[in-house]
This record gives structure tokens, sequence and C-alpha cells, in this order.
């Protein structure tokens, strides 16, 4: 499903125009964004959590010449999906 056929869908099932159901979930992907990128944890029931591990600094070597390299920290996002998520799909999948 791409973004303009989630929008359309909400927006049907919701009866609200396409426009502010994107503003909607403009809003709800920054605030996750902004949220996970300060090291915090968003937690939505029944859909799963959102997170960002840090990868700690490592050096690394180029196979060809042998020259080291620092590689830095970084965030890395992270989804865990609800259980309920995981017992529908294994469900889904015997079907």
């Amino acid at each position: 499903m791409k973004d303009i056929e989630l929008v359309t869908a909400l927006s049907e099932q919701m009866d609200m125009s396409p426009h502010d159901v994107l503003k909607i979930l403009s809003a709800l992907y920054s605030l996750i964004g902004d949220f996970v990128s300060s090291n915090g944890m968003v937690t939505l029931n029944g859909v799963g959590q959102f997170e960002a591990k840090k990868n700690a600094e490592r050096i690394t070597a180029n196979p060809i010449n042998g020259k080291r390299y620092l590689i830095p920290p970084k965030l890395t996002p992270v989804f865990k999906p609800a259980a309920s998520w995981k017992t529908y799909l294994k469900n889904f999948d015997e079907q």
C-alpha cells in the first residue's frame, strides 16, 4: 500500500477529507521521529514499538589497501511489532 492509498482508505473510513488525514499522518510521523531521535521509545498498542538503538563507534579496514577508518556512532531506527500482529500474520500464513 502506498501513501496515497493509505490516505484515501483512511479518509473514507474516518469520513474526513484526504487533506486532513494527510496532515494528521504527517504530524504523527514527525512526532514519532522527533521522540525516537531523542532516545525515546514510542509504543502504539496493537501496532508495536518504535525506538532508536545506538551503534557504538568502530574501526573498519579497507580490504584493498589495508587503511583503517573510524566509523562514528550513529542511531539506527528499530521497529518491534506487537505480539497481536505476529499472531495475525502467523494465522494468516497458515490459511
